[in-house]
């Protein structure tokens, strides 16, 4: 597929190579370009090196030196204009918990429910 730079760029972070793989096909499908990363650690490199990504799609847990609420929390601090969905099956959180101008979403969420997620955030 060509590169089209008019796409908006989503950061998905999920240690399940499953479950990534899944949320990269739906986020492509749905017309955005995907960025994969394991780990916050590898998420935070992506980030640093590009000024593109218009929205952070993170799971909690994982491994790593952080996990997905608090790269959540780093990326509103560091990179305020990307746009933030965070999904769990273990946790529920509630709006206190998050950063500002985040969604979350409970795992497993519904396919029709990330993409409209998604497109009214790169709205």
């Amino acid at each position: 597929m060509a590169h089209r730079s008019a796409m908006p760029i989503v950061l998905i972070v999920e240690d399940d190579q499953l479950l990534r793989s899944m949320a990269v096909e739906l986020v492509e499908d749905a017309g955005f370009e995907a960025l994969e990363a394991a780990n916050a650690d590898q998420a935070i490199a992506i980030l640093e090196t590009r000024s593109d990504v218009a929205l952070l799609f993170t799971d909690i847990h994982m491994p790593g030196s952080i996990n997905g609420l608090k790269l959540a929390h780093a990326v509103r601090n560091r990179w305020p204009p990307i746009k933030i969905i965070i999904v769990s099956g273990q946790v529920q959180l509630s709006e206190k918990d998050m950063p500002p101008n985040s969604r979350f979403l409970r795992k497993p969420y519904f396919a029709e429910t990330l993409i409209s997620e998604l497109v009214s955030m790169a709205e």
